[in-house]
């Protein structure tokens, strides 16, 4: 194999591992995040736990959580561009977003 080639897709894959990494440390952030203010909860009417943070059905991952939301109804595990979480941002503005 031509090492130009080698080297560009080593590269690549370093590149889509760092990506990888990182998304996966913001998923867990975001579901774990004990810190988070979750004062948009209430705002925007969602059932919270004792510390504050909204309770409510990830459609991504089809799971129960509870995290904080921000101000513009967007949980903190939200990820711009996927068309999961961006229907769940727009239901929790519009009060539809399922919960437990």
């Amino acid at each position: 194999m031509d090492d130009r080639l080698e080297r560009v897709i080593r590269q690549q894959l370093r590149k889509a591992g760092k990506q990888f990494e990182e998304a996966k440390r913001a998923y867990a952030e975001g579901r774990d995040d004990p810190e988070g203010s979750a004062a948009a909860a209430a705002r925007f009417d969602l059932p919270t736990d004792d510390a504050g943070r909204a309770r409510i059905v990830c459609r991504r991952h089809a799971e129960r959580r509870t995290v904080p939301v921000d101000d513009e109804g967007r949980p903190a595990c939200f990820e711009s561009g996927h068309p999961d979480c961006e229907g769940c941002a727009e239901d929790v503005r519009d009060g539809f977003v399922e919960t437990w």
